[in-house]
């Protein structure tokens, strides 16, 4: 039988790329390279739903009140009992610059607050030196120097000779806020509200927590969130303030700590500041300064266009969990002209604070 003659080797094409195409290929690498270096963090937020797990949702305890009702009615509609004289409150902060909202939050609360204790630092939590601004201001709040019990910290400022995590520094200011409030004449079973300057609770909310039995021992405040002044509600997300029913276990924190929050317990302005500088500074100076990713951030005149349409500071999504309310939040916060159950000493003084009510957004340098 005849052989067959083999079959001819196949041998693949080599298909020729031009040098354009090539060119076109590199700069397309490059560019998409560049894109990605500048908005990594941007990606990683809109991909957050994928990658993180949401905390487990609060039990919410609503929130009943109106004029005029009595103490009795209002601690029975929450399940609880009317105490027949009131605990002391002892309201606790960490301070850096917001003297304004320190003013709002210091007047609202002073006929239901027995001690402010506040302390305050000679650097940031980045490690940047600062003024003692409460110190230097101190006749601002003269009103309430009876009740003002006032510490300091003496921070540590960054060489940069290594790189700081600026949570471990604010982590030792709570551990000294810890010796400040126990130094406060604090006892058991007084309440003490955990939060930093820009969270106020409300005064009904402090009322409860006088005059009523039963309230949970650690309990988190639910607080409407705004950003940047009154004008640009957020939502109602902010939720690490607390309230404790203080004893000897009872430690300063500004993260998780109980499963139950009350609804609608005050307010929450995050860079509500009078000055283009005051933002700069805070920007600079919080535990998130990282997110500074480049000088123009800091420019006064981006920084006034953002305040005034809503956008965000530091060009970032929403932190959000699912793919729903990531779409839902993106773009610029919505303005309102309501100024409705707001602090009523903001109301008083309107004309001072014109610059957190609607219409006020712009800002002096």
């Amino acid at each position: 039988m005849a052989r067959r003659p083999p079959l001819p080797i196949s041998v693949p094409r080599r298909i020729p790329f031009s040098k354009p195409f090539l060119l076109l290929l590199f700069i397309l690498v490059t560019v998409c390279s560049i894109g990605f270096f500048y908005n990594a963090q941007k990606i990683s937020y809109f991909f957050r739903p994928v990658w993180d797990t949401p905390p487990r949702p609060f039990t919410r305890l609503p929130h009943y009140y109106a004029q005029n009702v009595s103490m009795d009615h209002l601690c029975k509609l929450h399940g609880w009992t009317v105490r027949s004289s009131p605990r002391l409150v002892f309201d606790a902060v960490i301070f850096s610059n917001e003297l304004d909202i320190l003013e709002i939050r210091f007047h609202e609360l002073f006929p239901y607050v027995h001690k402010f204790v506040i302390l305050e630092s000679n650097t940031t939590f980045t490690g940047i030196p600062k003024p003692l601004f409460f110190q230097e201001n101190q006749q601002r709040f003269e009103f309430a120097s009876s009740k003002i019990v006032r510490g300091t910290f003496p921070g540590q400022v960054d060489l940069g000779r290594t790189q700081r995590n600026p949570f471990d520094l604010e982590s030792k200011h709570r551990v000294a806020v810890n010796k400040l409030l126990r130094s406060s004449g604090i006892g058991p079973g007084d309440v003490v509200i955990m939060a930093d300057s820009d969270e106020i609770p409300s005064p009904q909310t402090l009322q409860l927590l006088q005059w009523c039995d039963g309230v949970p021992p650690v309990m988190h405040l639910e607080l409407r969130h705004y950003m940047y002044s009154f004008e640009f509600p957020v939502d109602y997300s902010s939720w690490r303030a607390t309230a404790h029913l203080f004893g000897q276990s009872t430690q300063y924190r500004h993260s998780r700590q109980s499963d139950i929050i009350l609804a609608d317990a005050g307010w929450h302005c995050s860079f509500c500041f009078r000055t283009i500088d005051e933002f700069v500074f805070k920007m600079t100076a919080y535990s998130h300064a990282d997110r500074v990713r480049r000088a123009s951030f800091l420019d006064h005149a981006r920084i006034q266009k953002i305040i005034c349409e809503g956008d965000d500071l530091f060009d970032m999504l929403p932190e959000e969990y699912t793919f729903h309310e990531l779409i839902k939040k993106m773009g610029s916060i919505p303005k309102s002209s309501s100024a409705v159950h707001l602090p009523s000493y903001l109301i008083d003084n309107a004309d001072k604070f014109r610059f957190l009510l609607p219409g006020g957004c712009v800002r002096a340098d």
